[in-house]
């Protein structure tokens, strides 16, 4: 990483080296102690001092070799060596939004929805999710992220709307009237309806002017709740969980052709789940189940999507599995330049050449 500790280091220690050998050290020669002869050429000519004197500079060449070694390892190590990976990412991407018209009539099927859906987000990789929930207008439940821990408690929050949903059309019943004979039914209904409440605050803005079920205005809110829903490097999926079933007293904007050809024209393909004939909706009024069957099919087929219906054979189970099957974009690949330090083998040269130089050392001094 720092070359130029390198590019300086070498060319000194190289002029070091030359003037060591060139320049003689004073004192060298100087007499230091031993035994004095006054026949220095007969010592000379001597095998065993020829022996030892060979020993010696070998050993001092050696041990100067492992000196420099030592030093250049020294330099590598200050200039910080490094090694670069490339790391590439190409993982199937999908944004996932689950929409779900949270209308009394469809507690059973939202109920069975979030709870598998919770296997499912645990099961995702690369992709992300959220939730959107409608009446008569949308809330944004959970917003898209791929934190799955997160969307998994706010399904359970879910899941426990839609068990008080059902408690609550038990505890009125069908009447147009809410009446309970005591006090504690009378305090058990409150207790109720304020802990729905929590919820349905935003999914009912302005309900008794405009209806509820607004099926388009739910649908579109959803498409828009994408971020950048112009940027085609990802697959959308929008799941719409609903019976069809418009109640609205005023004009929708848009309708649910219309949010269709939305999400067709942004390239969000719709999968949408719909209740089997004997739901609670249609099991006690004289709607017509096939017209709105019909008109939901029409609108998601244009997006790419399908229309399945809850039934026996067709579980939601079964639903989600068939539309995670669809092929997700493949995203082009992200090269990601990751800069990994790599001292070891200079660590190591180091090590062996500070020890090996001892040696030399001890050697040279008869040890």
């Amino acid at each position: 990483m720092y070359p130029n500790v390198i590019k300086t280091g070498i060319p000194l220690l190289a002029l070091a080296v030359i003037l060591l050998h060139i320049i003689p050290v004073p004192g060298k020669k100087d007499y230091t102690g031993g035994v004095r002869t006054g026949a220095f050429s007969l010592v000379t000519s001597l095998p065993l001092y020829r022996k030892i004197y060979r020993r010696s500079r070998i050993l001092s060449f050696v041990y100067e070799f492992f000196i420099i070694t030592a030093i250049l390892a020294a330099l590598v190590l200050a200039a910080r060596p490094y090694k670069s990976e490339k790391i590439k990412i190409g993982v199937q991407k999908r944004d996932i939004m689950l929409c779900l018209d949270v209308s009394y009539s469809l507690y059973e099927l939202n109920y069975e929805l979030a709870d598998y859906l919770e296997e499912v987000v645990t099961q995702l990789k690369g992709d992300r999710f959220g939730i959107t929930i409608f009446n008569t207008s949308s809330v944004v439940f959970v917003p898209l992220t791929d934190d799955y821990s997160y969307v998994v408690t706010r399904l359970e929050e879910l899941k426990e709307y839609f068990v008080m949903q059902k408690e609550y059309e038990e505890m009125v019943g069908e009447g147009p009237y809410i009446s309970f004979p005591t006090e504690e039914e009378w305090d058990a209904y409150y207790d109720l309806d304020a802990r729905l409440a929590r919820i349905e605050a935003g999914t009912l803005v302005n309900n008794s002017t405009r209806g509820s079920s607004l099926i388009g205005e739910g649908l579109a809110s959803a498409l828009y709740s994408f971020p950048s829903i112009g940027d085609g490097s990802r697959t959308r999926i929008i799941i719409f969980a609903t019976d069809n079933a418009d109640a609205s007293l005023l004009p929708e904007m848009p309708d649910l052709k219309g949010a269709g050809a939305l999400c067709e024209k942004n390239d969000v393909t719709v999968f949408a789940i719909f209740p089997s004939e004997n739901a609670y909706y249609y099991e006690y009024t004289n709607e017509d189940y096939e017209g709105f069957k019909k008109e939901l099919r029409n609108a998601v087929e244009k997006t790419g999507g399908e229309l399945y219906v809850q039934s026996t054979e067709d579980t939601v189970s079964s639903i989600v599995e068939e539309i995670r099957s669809h092929e997700a974009m493949s995203v082009d690949d992200i090269v990601t330049e990751l800069k990994v330090d790599t001292p070891f083998p200079f660590i190591m040269a180091l090590i062996i050449s500070l020890a090996c130089s001892q040696l030399c050392l001890l050697f040279l001094k008869g040890r």
